[in-house]
């Protein structure tokens, strides 16, 4: 989407921003764009979160596999 646009197109973005915005606003909506992104990452982060338990729920390990846990403290020698 942005391959064709190289740097003088960028340039002439950021300066049609300032004119558009102004100085003074650019810093509001950096801040705001910033916040739509980060919670559009949590939000998939969450919806990734949520549909992991269900894999790993499919194919239990038995339990006569598990290797017994071992209640002793072992100090350093």
């Amino acid at each position: 989407m942005l391959n064709g646009i190289g740097a003088p197109g960028i340039i002439l973005l950021v300066i049609l921003a300032l004119l558009l915005f102004g100085p003074n606003k650019l810093p509001e909506l950096g801040r705001a764009v910033g916040r739509t992104f980060r919670e559009f990452k949590e939000g998939t982060r969450d919806m990734i979160a949520d549909s992991e338990p269900e894999v790993k729920s499919e194919a239990p390990a038995p339990a006569a596999q598990k290797a017994p846990v071992s209640l002793e403290k072992r100090l350093p020698e």
